[in-house]
Formats: structure tokens, C-alpha cells, sequence
């Protein structure tokens, strides 16, 4: 089992190699215009090299930037690097709202706001990974491809990572919200998804009024002899768990 994050993970430290993590505008063919998202390369990042690349999601208020502004997620990372518990990779922050005005803004429970999370499917795998792929050294294989986010964006990584194994081998849930589809429309075939995937992760604090999402796919996975982690933690649908879980999830991939 993975170690509790311990006291300071998400503290600055001084005095440490660092990573960059900046925005970026990708072409959108399934939105029709250009989106953004922010993408974290790790210390001593070189095109001379190349990077597993980690696609991590936001919540349903959040925007690229929701990881950014509330987690410092690069805090943690370049501390984890310091700590040589990363392979080298690269994480991106898309914005899982896939429509023209994707802003936080408003009503987020719209249908068409809750629609445009499903439409994300599309434009991550048809836009923005092979953005990514072609602007940055990223590896392309399916195992060298994670992805992972927070209540609505756990539900997507379940849904969009479980469905597309041919694409990702490594999927994480952090508080995975009720966007999820049954487990047993995301694992219909056990036996094909246990020998496809390398980790499958949920985590969820025992506080959390969205528990039961997480219970019901851990239920699933275990009664159906799928290998993967449950983790749960101290407290509610909030930041600390969430951070916890990118310090987990992310020290297991691409091993």
C-alpha cells in the first residue's frame, strides 16, 4: 500500500529543482474553437528526452486552472521529484467542460454545462492528446498515458479511461461524482479489463456524501476479482483528499 502523505507534501520547499507549469490554447474540432488547459513539465524537462504524460482533471466548478488556484499542484510534484518518487512525466490540466463559453460561470448543473462534460470525451481524444503529442516529447503508447481528477473529473477519468483502455492503462478516482456510469457498463468484461489495466485507483474521504459512488465501484471491482486500490481518507469532498490523492496515485504510474 502507498504511505499517507505525509506532514509538509504540499509545502514549498526551498532550494529544490523546479518544473514549469504554464498555460496553453489547443484547436478544438469538437468545440470549434480554441481552448485552454495548463500543462506541468518536471524538473529538467528536455525535448531530448521523452515524458509519460498524466491528464488530471478538475470538479464540476472548476476550469483548467481549478488544480492550479486551490492544490499548487506543482508544489507537490516538484517536492515528490525531490523526494525521487515520480517517473518523469508530464501533466496536463484540461478544462473538462467541452462547449464554446466553458467558464464556471452561472448555472453549472445546465444540462447543456453537464452535457458538455460527456462531450469531453471527444475533444480529449481527438484534440487535445494529439495536441499534446505533437507540441510536446510525450510518449504515445497507452501505458504511457494516465489519467485521474476529482469528483466530476473522477467520474470522467472512470468513464473515458475505462471505456478507452486502449488508450490509457493508468486511471484514477479522487471522490468520483455522480457523472459516473455504472461499473457495470465501465467494466462489462472483468477479466479483459484486469489484464489491461496497470493501476485503477479510487480514494475517497469517509466524510464525503458522494461516498457511495466510490463504495458501489470498489463493491463491483472486488465481487469481480478486478485488481485495484481503495483508499479512504479522513475527510469530506475537499482539498485535502484530493491532494492526498495526486500524492498517492501519481508515485504509483508508469512503473
Amino acid at each position: 500500500m502507498v504511505a499517507a502523505a505525509p506532514e509538509g507534501f504540499d509545502q514549498y520547499r526551498e532550494n529544490i529543482p523546479r518544473g514549469i507549469i504554464q498555460a496553453v490554447e489547443y484547436p478544438s474540432a469538437t468545440v470549434g474553437n480554441s481552448r485552454k488547459a495548463m500543462v506541468y513539465t518536471p524538473p529538467g524537462f528536455s525535448s531530448a528526452n521523452t515524458y509519460n504524460v498524466l491528464y488530471l482533471l478538475h470538479g464540476i466548478g472548476g476550469d483548467e486552472a481549478e488544480w492550479y488556484n486551490h492544490a499548487a499542484p506543482q508544489i507537490i510534484l516538484d517536492n515528490m521529484y525531490d523526494d525521487n518518487k515520480l517517473e518523469p512525466m508530464m501533466v496536463v490540466f484540461p478544462n473538462g467542460r467541452a462547449m464554446p463559453n466553458d467558464r464556471a460561470e452561472g448555472d453549472l448543473f445546465d444540462p447543456e454545462k453537464i452535457l458538455a462534460f460527456e462531450r469531453f470525451e471527444r475533444d480529449l481524444l481527438d484534440d487535445l492528446v494529439p495536441f499534446v503529442e505533437s507540441n510536446y516529447p510525450a510518449r504515445t503508447g497507452r501505458e504511457n498515458r494516465a489519467i485521474a481528477g476529482l469528483s466530476m473529473g473522477g467520474g470522467q477519468s472512470l468513464n473515458i479511461g475505462l471505456n478507452h483502455l486502449e488508450q490509457f492503462a493508468w486511471i484514477g478516482a479522487f471522490s468520483a461524482a455522480p457523472n459516473t456510469l455504472d461499473p457495470e457498463l465501465l467494466v462489462p468484461n472483468p477479466d479483459e479489463t484486469a489484464a489491461l489495466v496497470r493501476k485503477l485507483w479510487l480514494s475517497c474521504g469517509d466524510e464525503d456524501n458522494l461516498k457511495h459512488i466510490s463504495d458501489h465501484m470498489h463493491a463491483y471491482l472486488t465481487e469481480q476479482n478486478v485488481p485495484h486500490i481503495w483508499r479512504e481518507e479522513n475527510g469530506g469532498h475537499d482539498w485535502p483528499v484530493w491532494k492526498s490523492g495526486l500524492y498517492q496515485f501519481s508515485q504509483l504510474l508508469f512503473q
